[in-house]
């Protein structure tokens, strides 16, 4: 198997696994947020136990042994649904073992949101966040805290629930407090932006972050949004914020594409775009 093909493998098993668990999630009775806790412990247990997540994605050892194996090992410790999810995924072929941990992790995730989703919140979570993101970036002394390898798990919990206990929704709270605990090798603002990019596909929306020199009215952040959304051919969730240093009055970045200038210009050219002129 080529290093693509392989990539391939582990890319289809996760959208696969994300489809089953849509599929689960669409069903009004499953507690989400339940599930977003087993699928927790099940992905901190395969994150410990290398030799057992390298079993369970040997690629040679049939989907249904290795499903009958992650049966016997969740059984009576987790909800029927969670058991059905993670023994699909294992069924699957995984490029690499750690594919199968990140992909778990993702689903936890991905089932918190969808809890917001159910709640109504879930725009809320995402403009949280985003504002998260922003302290953390502007204070040394707080990325510092909660990133301090020496600090224990307790620590850290209890900072990040001080910070958003009561100013911000329980999911965003969860998952701040997840990703803190349990960075997995991966930087604070990192794990954020990932966050913030699976809030937004959980709406099936892009996310533009929107800087700008001065506050924009309610009728230029829908202008602009609209103006987006036609240019991008999705739906555009706006994370704004205000910097007077920025240049040309507005910086709009979508994915990797920045697009600056003034937000006269920048929301009449899109207009025209929009009119095919």
């Amino acid at each position: 198997m080529t290093a693509q093909s392989a990539h391939g493998a582990s890319r289809e098993a996760l959208a696969a696994a994300r489809e089953r668990l849509d599929a689960l999630t669409d069903n009004t009775s499953v507690d989400a947020k339940q599930l977003a806790d087993e699928l927790a412990a099940v992905t901190a247990m395969l994150d410990r136990e290398v030799s057992l997540r390298r079993v369970l994605t040997d690629p040679a050892q049939s989907g249904e042994a290795k499903a009958e194996l992650a049966g016997r090992l969740l059984g009576g410790k987790v909800g029927g649904e969670t058991a059905d999810l993670v023994a699909g995924m294992v069924r699957s072929r995984w490029s690499q073992s750690r594919d199968l941990v990140d992909g778990l992790e993702e689903l936890t995730n991905l089932a918190d949101l969808t809890a917001a989703q159910k709640s109504g919140a879930l725009d809320g979570v995402e403009d949280e966040l985003f504002r998260f993101g922003r302290i953390v970036s502007s204070s040394t002394e707080l990325r510092s805290a909660l990133t301090d390898r020496a600090a224990n798990a307790t620590a850290k919990s209890g900072l990040v629930r001080g910070l958003l206990d009561g100013r911000a929704d329980v999911v965003t709270e969860r998952l701040v407090e997840r990703l803190v605990t349990v960075p997995r090798g991966r930087s604070l603002e990192e794990g954020l932006e990932s966050l913030s990019k699976l809030a937004a596909d959980r709406r099936q929306r892009m996310v533009a972050v929107v800087t700008s020199a001065v506050p924009l009215s309610d009728q230029q952040k829908q202008r602009l949004g609209t103006a987006l959304a036609k240019i991008y051919g999705r739906q555009m969730h706006l994370n704004l914020d205000v910097d007077p240093t920025v240049l040309g009055g507005i910086r709009v970045q979508v994915g990797d594409e920045v697009i600056n200038g003034s937000i006269a210009d920048r929301i009449e050219d899109a207009h025209r775009r929009m009119a095919g002129q």
